[in-house]
């Protein structure tokens, strides 16, 4: 009976973190690399509130995705910068804080520190592994307003959103800094609001010129080769609307502005590589820290409870 019962928790723990990592994407479906190229040396990170696909050949992260809910963001903690070095990828692919240090760029969230609700998952977002090197008012002016914005979405309009961030290589030779971290191009921000429908994405080169614009998702994965949704059909996915570009622009209807019809959608995903790409999350590296670890340890032993219960009854 109790070998039994260490099986059934050793099962249940690995169910409850495959599952905690799966909720950070619509429908369970990661973001799929549909460019072979993307695939090499690449790392799947379970964080805490959010998961990334870092790559290293950039060393940084491909994308990095959250689910966000009005009770997430309910929850409000004080900012405390942790930078630090992602021991779980593999020495020879990650960035270091001496690649960044003097490189005359900031160390740019993905999945933004004020999306986390609490201080487990906010040291998570500080991880090397979440950062690029993000030109500074690319960082602190526009990423900032855009993140405001998706979060003042939430908030007004009592909605969840998907997010997936990250950046663009584009270009035959790319700039890098310190040990070979490749400096991107562009960044963006992907959305999808499924009470909405509401669907886009924000555009911005990676520079300080403070330009912006909202796409469709495919304009995005035609630049990336990427699916960033990957169970969501094409005609969704060439949807544009008028996305808020700050706070103050968040309105009760957010405007359709039409069809994208130019730019090539990811190729669709079949139902085995759907299984495939879950099944490499299910079993990725887990950033559960100790508290992480027991408030999980606290949900095995209520699921136990019950299913032991229910045997002896």
């Amino acid at each position: 009976m109790r070998k039994f019962i260490a099986v059934l928790g050793a099962l249940v723990c690995q169910a409850t973190l495959a599952n905690q990592c799966l909720d950070q994407f619509y429908a369970d479906a990661p973001p799929y690399l549909s460019k072979q190229t993307l695939k090499q040396n690449t790392t799947p990170i379970c964080f805490n509130g959010f998961a990334v696909m870092h790559s290293g050949i950039s060393k940084t992260p491909l994308w990095s995705a959250e689910h966000l809910t009005p009770q997430r963001l309910s929850q409000k903690i004080k900012r405390e910068d942790s930078f630090h070095e992602e021991d779980q990828v593999p020495e020879q692919y990650r960035a270091t804080l001496k690649d960044y240090k003097a490189s005359g760029y900031d160390r740019g969230h993905m999945s933004p520190n004020e999306d986390m609700p609490d201080s487990v998952s906010q040291n998570d977002s500080f991880s090397l592994a979440n950062v690029i090197p993000q030109a500074h008012h690319n960082n602190i002016d526009i990423f900032w307003k855009l993140e405001e914005a998706t979060r003042g979405m939430i908030t007004k309009q009592n909605q969840d959103v998907y997010v997936v961030t990250g950046p663009i290589f584009s270009g035959k030779k790319l700039n890098s800094i310190g040990n070979g971290v490749l400096v991107p191009t562009a960044v963006y921000k992907a959305v999808y609001y499924p009470k909405t429908g509401v669907i886009g994405a924000y555009l911005a080169p990676n520079d300080n010129s403070l330009q912006v614009k909202a796409v469709s998702v495919c304009a995005v994965e035609a630049l990336t080769g990427i699916n960033i949704f990957p169970q969501l059909n094409d005609a969704l996915k060439r949807k544009t609307y008028d996305l808020p570009l700050s706070t103050t622009n968040v309105k009760a209807d957010i405007a359709y502005t039409g069809m994208d019809t130019q730019s090539q959608c990811a190729p669709a995903m079949t139902q085995e590589q759907i299984k495939q790409s879950q099944n490499a999350f299910g079993t990725a590296t887990s950033h559960t820290s100790a508290t992480g670890w027991l408030q999980t340890f606290k949900n095995i032993l209520a699921t136990l409870f019950e299913f032991i219960s229910k045997m002896l009854s």
